[in-house]
């Protein structure tokens, strides 16, 4: 059964969402084509510098992403209060950086039009406060764009994504977790890198290149399109996610030799800490990263937080009770 996409997206439930967005039939969002005998990799650079763009307009922030050929992932936070506060002025400014101001708005901020012109202004502008900080147009925003350049690239016209993107809401910590780890271990599964330090176009290869950054004498090609990703928890006042960076990263570089055991020796049997304290079954964490591994359907959580999650958006079962049930015991 089809939800509605507003049906799905809770924001009292959890700010975090795992997306998915696929190409369709045989087209590229980038790499190396065989078949056809055509390079997309320079593709690659749209996804990051339009990412880039959309987390300095939108209330909406990455906490991870992986760019593979024909698909991507995302995990979100969406920012659902930070967008009431913005003013007036600010809400256009940054939605005029993405899509045209009708006439009624400029008047607006010119201070000209009647009051009912006026009013008329700031409806609009409300319309628009809400959409920048909506997971949906954050997505349509990102997607209409790819579309439409990789059809002019390819001088033609339909669909390029096979429908609309899939959303998974992440209940809890370790469903953050989980979901960050999936994504950015994308590569690996796929046998396109070994090693998270060398897993480009994903969220792990800049973080890894940040911190690697602070004591190498030689800074990374600030050429190269980056997208600003929030942080992990540390001190300050801003959102951040929910787990440190020495957890995340001694979790995602244990669990992707795991995955790959034939490609770099033998499997440290030392848990990563942060499996144990949010009781986290190791052998159930295994299968979940490997392919077809994240059998979770709308949302990921503990089993409480699942059932919690359908009433509020109303449905009567939800997919993942038995993988939850598995994956995060009750302490």
């Amino acid at each position: 059964m089809t939800y509605a996409r507003k049906n799905l997206v809770s924001l009292s439930d959890t700010p975090y969402y795992h997306v998915v967005a696929r190409c369709v039939r045989r087209a590229w969002l980038w790499g190396v084509d065989e078949y056809a005998g055509k390079d997309y990799s320079h593709r690659k650079a749209w996804v990051i510098e339009r990412l880039s763009q959309l987390t300095e307009v939108f209330a909406i922030e990455v906490c991870a992403y992986a760019v593979m050929s024909n698909h991507y992932h995302l995990v979100l936070y969406v920012d659902g209060e930070r967008a009431k506060g913005w003013s007036s002025e600010e809400v256009v400014a940054r939605w005029e950086g993405l899509y045209g101001i009708p006439p009624l708005v400029e008047r607006w901020l010119d201070g000209q039009g009647s009051e009912a012109e006026q009013q008329a202004a700031l409806k609009i502008i409300e319309r628009w406060r809400q959409r920048l900080g909506d997971l949906s147009w954050f997505m349509r925003s990102l997607n209409e764009y790819l579309a439409r350049r990789a059809n002019e690239e390819d001088e033609c016209k339909g669909r390029f994504w096979e429908g609309r993107f899939r959303s998974q809401a992440l209940l809890d910590t370790a469903g953050v977790l989980t979901a960050m780890a999936y994504v950015d271990l994308n590569p690996i599964r796929a046998g396109i890198a070994e090693r998270p330090e060398t897993s480009r176009f994903t969220s792990i290869y800049e973080r890894i290149r940040d911190l690697a950054s602070v004591t190498s004498p030689t800074p990374p090609d600030a050429s190269e399109p980056r997208v600003r990703l929030l942080r992990f928890h540390g001190p300050g006042t801003e959102p951040c996610l929910p787990i440190s960076a020495p957890d995340y990263l001694q979790l995602v570089d244990w669990t992707g030799r795991v995955i790959r055991a034939d490609k770099r020796g033998a499997i440290d049997d030392a848990l990563p800490p942060i499996l144990s304290r949010l009781h986290i079954d190791r052998d159930a964490w295994c299968l979940a990263m490997r392919p077809q591994g994240n059998v979770f359907g709308r949302a990921i959580g503990s089993l409480s937080h699942l059932r919690l999650h359908a009433r509020t958006v109303g449905q009567s079962w939800i997919r993942g009770l038995r993988q939850a049930e598995r994956l995060y015991r009750v302490a």
